[in-house]
């Protein structure tokens, strides 16, 4: 696969490779799909969370629950992660990816994932840290001008951020 066949790769290797106009429906019913991350901005910037076990900042999200529909799973992901039980959601599509074997598999992989559009009222970072529910995992927020060539992001995540403008 040359760098014209996809998208981004980032420093794991991990490639995406595209953003596909799939109905929530077929995503949901693939045996590929396994999780789904949401961009978020809160007003004109982007929301990042600092992942306390990749050292890095990233976008939100997280694996599917047996059973859950892609809609399913990024509405209890983001009540798990910023505490909002309700909130602007935007479907964007699926990504599809090119996996490395990590924690998750120990084989290489192709996975699909729920790309989601997030916005949250215009408050304070302060206030949203206070509502994160799993501050085991998140344990910093940050908007994206605060980090951008300043700390480590992961490079898929910064580049999906261009799909929720």
């Amino acid at each position: 696969m040359t760098e014209n066949d996809y998208i981004c790769k980032d420093q794991d290797g991990n490639i995406l490779v595209s953003i596909e106009k799939m109905s929530e429906k077929e995503l949901s019913e693939s045996p590929l799909f396994t999780h789904c991350l949401a961009v978020v901005k809160v007003g004109d910037e982007y929301l990042l969370g600092r992942n306390k076990w990749r050292n890095r900042y990233e976008i939100f999200g997280g694996c599917r629950e047996k059973g859950e529909s892609s809609r399913d799973c990024i509405l209890r992901e983001c009540n798990e992660e910023f505490g909002f039980a309700s909130t602007d959601i935007t479907y964007i599509g699926a990504m599809r990816f090119l996996l490395k074997p990590d924690y998750f598999s120990k084989e290489e992989r192709e996975e699909l994932g729920g790309l989601y559009g997030i916005s949250l009222p215009d408050t304070s970072l302060e206030d949203i840290y206070s509502n994160i529910k799993d501050k085991d995992e998140i344990t910093e927020l940050k908007v994206y001008s605060q980090v951008k060539d300043k700390e480590p992001i992961a490079l898929i995540d910064e580049k999906l951020l261009e799909y929720y403008t």
